[in-house]
């Protein structure tokens, strides 16, 4: 068993980011850990551009972004090791194995959880049908083109408006196969709006709100699949099917946090997000165990994961440096009207200077509206905002002058002023 100051499990975005900022801070013996044979995670292979204009100031495509920290990674003594699986964390303890090395254990005073996020498939969402060949994760699909270098059909049905999805639509379109529709069981679309109409709207790719697939045709390969259109409560409605002839259906159906380790861990989760709970400091309910970027919840910008990873590892440095507060001044932060969910769970006031920022999803569509933060039922904190959307994570800055009015918990809502006027 080898000792470490901090021990980062991902090599993505979130731990790049993670391990640089903590080895800023102070923290020189960073050990990182990744399954892949290569750092930056899922980056690797979205080869389009749109990345870096927060963090950088200029836009990159996902390898470009990736390699701006591997090459700041490269300035540090962080040491890197490749190709290996974390199988277990119990007691500060982490436990994976290697080709290389076998089994290893790794004793951390701080360990950071930058694991990512993976896509939901056919069986939780229940697709009904047959089981031939031809349907793919759309996250499966840009790895076997972009970086496999394979195509994996040629007339395209896409459920689900995620934004991998609609990226996928206009890059297979470039391809030269068919995408035949998009299908979206919500009134809405998953994905951001710009995503929309440069991969869609661009390229005459016909969206289909409240509709969803009823049928897959086709037992050794896929042949064709129905959709049809769903009523308020998400039932088929007969009478509405559209069939379309393909050979392949891509699902773009969400992400969800790669949290196995942090449930085995006995670590707090956030029913909402189904990642850890965490503090303002990035640090779950096990002391000393931090987690940052998709593995806490899903993100939109990637120029976030980072900005959130670098807290995280300046937080783990804190720690494991003695320098970090005494939690003793504590806000619970609840989920209030219209909002999906909020990150941080918690804020310790001892830790905050200037303010705290709150990330959060609302439940629906709203053209003007305010983000209200109330404590004992008075408002401390409004911000105006238009065009909120769920597909879209939305911020707030609280400064630490609000945040003091509070007692021992805030709420934060999202309020329809459309809706409250009437």
């Amino acid at each position: 068993m080898t000792k470490h100051d901090i021990v980062i499990i991902g090599a993505g975005p979130a731990g790049l980011a993670a391990a640089v900022a903590a080895y800023e801070a102070g923290v020189k013996d960073i050990l990182l850990l990744e399954r892949d044979c290569e750092a930056g995670g899922i980056l690797n292979q979205c080869i389009h551009n749109g990345f870096g204009l927060h963090r950088f100031g200029e836009e990159l495509s996902g390898p470009e972004y990736a390699g701006k920290y591997i090459d700041m990674l490269k300035s540090t003594d962080v040491k890197l090791q490749l190709g290996t699986t974390v199988l277990n964390i119990e007691n500060k303890i982490v436990s994976a194995v290697s080709e290389a090395n076998g089994f290893e254990q790794f004793e951390a005073k701080a360990i950071i959880l930058a694991m990512g996020c993976r896509e939901r498939n056919r069986g939780p969402i229940s697709v009904p049908g047959d089981r031939g060949k031809g349907v793919f994760t759309a996250g499966a699909a840009q790895r076997y083109l972009n970086i496999e270098g394979y195509l994996v059909g040629k007339k395209i049905v896409i459920l689900g408006s995620g934004d991998i999805g609609l990226i996928m639509a206009r890059r297979m379109t470039l391809e030269g196969a068919k995408v035949l529709a998009v299908s979206e069981i919500m009134p809405f679309t998953n994905g951001l709006s710009r995503n929309v109409a440069q991969c869609l709207e661009d390229f005459d790719i016909p969206l289909y709100l409240s509709h969803t697939v009823t049928k897959v045709i086709g037992k050794d390969s896929l042949e064709g699949i129905e959709i049809s259109k769903v009523d308020e409560n998400m039932k088929p409605i007969k009478g509405t099917e559209k069939y379309f002839e393909c050979d392949t259906l891509l699902l773009s159906v969400g992400l969800v946090p790669e949290n196995e380790l942090t449930r085995q861990a006995g670590i707090d989760l956030d029913l909402r997000t189904r990642g850890a709970s965490v503090g303002e400091d990035m640090q779950t309910s096990e002391e000393g165990v931090f987690a940052c970027g998709n593995v806490l919840h899903v993100h939109d910008l990637v120029d976030y994961v980072s900005a959130e990873s670098e807290r995280a590892g300046r937080s783990a440095a804190k720690y494991v440096l003695g320098t970090a507060a005494a939690e003793k001044d504590g806000l619970n932060v609840n989920v209030g009207l219209n909002l999906g969910y909020t990150v941080p769970q918690r804020i310790n006031r001892v830790n905050v200077e200037k303010g705290v920022d709150i990330f959060f999803r609302v439940r629906k569509k709203i053209r003007v509206g305010e983000i209200r933060v109330e404590s004992n039922g008075e408002k401390i904190a409004s911000f105006k905002r238009e065009f909120l959307a769920p597909a879209e994570m939305e911020k707030i800055t609280v400064p630490k002058v609000l945040l003091d009015k509070a007692n021992g918990s805030i709420t934060v809502s999202a309020i329809d002023l459309e809706e409250e006027a009437k």
